[in-house]
């Protein structure tokens, strides 16, 4: 796993881990069973403190992507799908979001907006 953090991006570091952790797993570079780095570890590695990373890893555990067995280590979680269909689902909205704030910023009309989609979803293979 390769977290990277930016120091100067406004998004706190314990989200920054959350997020990258999430998409790993969203991508199946990490799958169920699969052993995080432990708090000291990824601390050490990313030269952060550990209660940042310890705050990443209880937040990851309440919304059940993660698993902590005492004295062996946090491990993904036998995920739920429709948990990671959510996680898709909102990333799609806050990107389709800021794609349409950017064609009104450009004077694109609704209607002008709906047909760039609706001709991009005509190339997609479905």
């Amino acid at each position: 796993m390769n977290l990277i953090i930016n120091h100067t991006s406004m998004e706190p570091i314990y989200e920054q881990i959350i997020a990258q952790i999430k998409a790993e797993v969203i991508e199946g570079r990490m799958t169920a069973g699969d052993a995080l780095p432990s708090v000291r570890t990824l601390s050490r590695e990313l030269k952060i403190s550990a209660l940042t990373v310890k705050k990443a890893y209880d937040n990851l555990e309440e919304e059940g992507l993660i698993v902590t067995v005492h004295g062996k280590g946090s491990f993904i979680a036998a995920a739920n799908q429709e948990l990671l269909m959510e996680e898709r689902r909102k990333e799609l909205e806050k990107e389709l979001e800021a794609a349409v704030q950017k064609a009104r910023t450009g004077g694109l009309t609704a209607k002008e907006i709906r047909e760039s989609f609706e001709i991009i979803m005509e190339d997609e293979v479905c």
